[in-house]
């Protein structure tokens, strides 16, 4: 195996911040498969030997089609090849380097996913110092391999502000294109790889990249990437949040067999109010026996407002009977579809009053943002509105229809109407 070195300054090493890299030959299904199992297992992750996920719950989250076995085997096999590798200080002084698979193995059976970390590579992906998990709503956003890759190994660095000068070989290695030929030419690297990457994640994450390049004997050497925070929080960051954690929704969603962990985001991400509108529609559905297995899958679909990968997360009620002729839609299945485009057309017209909140904000000084801040901040009385306010800052899920009704009165074109 060729050594790879990351070449970063001492005083980040010191901090054992962004300690492990993954290999970035995994494509875009693959590295969120590998984030979602992680998520599911964080609060267990050195309590226990392996893991057990549902299937549906797994496919889900993930974003595919659950009755698709051979692409979940196929990831399950890339994950499983795949190397992790970490290079830092101990608390010793002595430099620590230590190589595992990503996951050590996996099996199906049953229509569950068993897996399972090296407790080594398992005790440094729960140090939160050490591995920096992201956040699952923004992973969601991405669209190439290549970017996720980026976003991963950068966001890791987020506390320094940089990742350090890698070496071109590591960064291409990082990336997935170590071995062609194509991309030994930086100027190719540079337009197909990295710039588009660098693009896609300040288009739709929570950090923003500016790369910097370093010649040796007018060839680029190394790449190093500039951090800064984009306004929103990571996983960790949620902390834990007693205000979240008593809250009927996150009970709920425990005794549904939803991890504490992806709970806890899903009420910081979308509401209590969204997230117990979407547990009763599921339940409603379990109560006409739609939902004939675990409900995990179903409203994995349902929070994340895709009702037909709902559908398709159950399992086929028998293999062996013939599929029923094209039929018109139910009536249920008319108002779920009612229900997306209305989701959707609401999600359109927040993201369009977010931008024009953070137009008007790009105008004025710091001090008029942090008092326009702080004024709106007085003016909640609940402890979670203020958490969330806090957390994520005018983007919190969770206030935005005080949110929308604050900057109504401060933008003097108003903000955008639904619809337009």
């Amino acid at each position: 195996m060729t050594e790879f070195r990351q070449i970063t300054e001492r005083e980040s090493l010191r901090k054992h911040v962004a300690a492990i890299h993954i290999g970035g030959k995994l494509t875009l299904l693959q590295r969120k498969l590998s984030n979602c199992l992680l998520l599911h297992a964080y609060d267990e992750l050195t309590t226990k030997s392996s893991h057990r996920i549902d299937a549906e719950t797994l496919c889900a989250m993930s974003g595919y089609a659950s009755r698709d076995r051979d692409t979940l085997k196929a990831a399950l096999r890339a994950l499983a090849e795949t190397t992790a590798e970490w290079n830092m200080l101990g608390d010793d002084g002595e430099e620590e380097w230590g190589v595992s698979s990503l996951i050590s193995y996996a099996k199906l059976a049953g229509g569950v996913c068993e897996y399972a970390y090296a407790a080594p590579l398992a005790a440094k992906l729960y140090d939160p110092s050490v591995f920096s998990m992201i956040n699952m709503r923004i992973q969601r956003n991405f669209t190439s391999g290549h970017a996720l890759a980026l976003y991963e190994n950068c966001f890791r660095f987020v506390r320094t502000g940089s990742t350090g000068w890698w070496e071109i070989d590591v960064f291409r290695r990082l990336m997935g294109v170590d071995d062609s030929a194509y991309y030994e030419d930086f100027s190719k690297l540079n337009a197909k790889i990295v710039k588009p990457a660098v693009k896609e994640v300040n288009a739709v994450s929570d950090i923003s990249l500016v790369a910097e390049t370093k010649r040796e004997s007018r060839k680029v050497k190394f790449i190093r990437f500039l951090i800064t925070r984009n306004g929103q929080e990571t996983l960790f960051d949620l902390g834990d949040d007693d205000a979240v954690r008593k809250s009927a929704a996150f009970r709920r969603l425990v005794e549904n067999g939803v991890s504490a962990r992806l709970a806890q985001r899903w009420i910081a991400e979308h509401g209590e109010t969204y997230v117990s509108e979407k547990l009763d529609f599921v339940e409603e559905e379990r109560r006409k026996g739609r939902v004939r297995k675990t409900p995990a899958g179903y409203l994995t679909a349902a929070i994340n407002g895709d009702y037909r990968r709902a559908e398709a997360a159950e399992p086929a009620a028998a293999a062996a009977v013939p599929p029923a002729p094209p039929s018109e839609p139910s009536q249920a299945e008319l108002e779920a579809a009612r229900r997306d485009r209305e989701q959707a057309e609401e999600g359109r017209w927040r993201r369009a009053c977010l931008e024009a909140i953070e137009a008007n904000l790009e105008k004025r000084s710091s001090v008029s943002r942090k008092a326009i801040r702080d004024r709106f901040e007085l003016g909640l009385d609940d402890e979670f509105e203020k958490g969330q306010f806090r957390r994520y800052g005018w983007q919190a899920r969770g206030v935005f229809p005080k949110v929308h009704a604050f900057w109504t009165g401060l933008i003097p074109e108003g903000l955008p109407a639904r619809g337009e």
